[in-house]
Parts: structure tokens; C-alpha cells; sequence
């Protein structure tokens, strides 16, 4: 458990220097699929279908 945290860590601190740091919930989703493709996967095509809904969204609202 404690590798993973570390690259929790490490990840966090490349993403921060974008200005894009962790949120917990992208926190918690690398805790839960670490480890397991089929987990990384699911969840990979579930982030995918969930921002092309809000884009969508968004261009039928202009």
C-alpha cells in the first residue's frame, strides 16, 4: 500500500506543477484500479464516456 501512496505523491507533485493537482476523488480512483488492468480499463472508458457527455452537453447549450 505504501507504493502506491508514494506514486499517488509523485503523480500529484507533476500534475501540480501543471496546475492540475489531484483531486481526491483521482486520488481514491488510482488507489482503486491500481494494480488491476481490467480495473484501469473500466474506469479509463467510464472518465472517457463521462467527459464526452459534458461535452456534448456543452455544445448543445450554444
Amino acid at each position: 500500500m505504501r507504493n502506491i501512496e508514494k506514486i499517488i505523491k509523485e503523480v500529484n507533485g507533476s500534475m501540480a506543477m501543471e496546475g492540475m493537482p489531484l483531486t481526491e476523488d483521482d486520488k481514491n480512483r488510482m488507489r482503486l484500479c491500481a494494480g488491476d488492468r481490467d480495473k484501469v480499463d473500466k474506469m479509463v472508458s467510464e472518465l472517457i464516456e463521462k467527459h464526452r457527455t459534458k461535452e456534448i452537453k456543452s455544445h448543445e447549450q450554444r
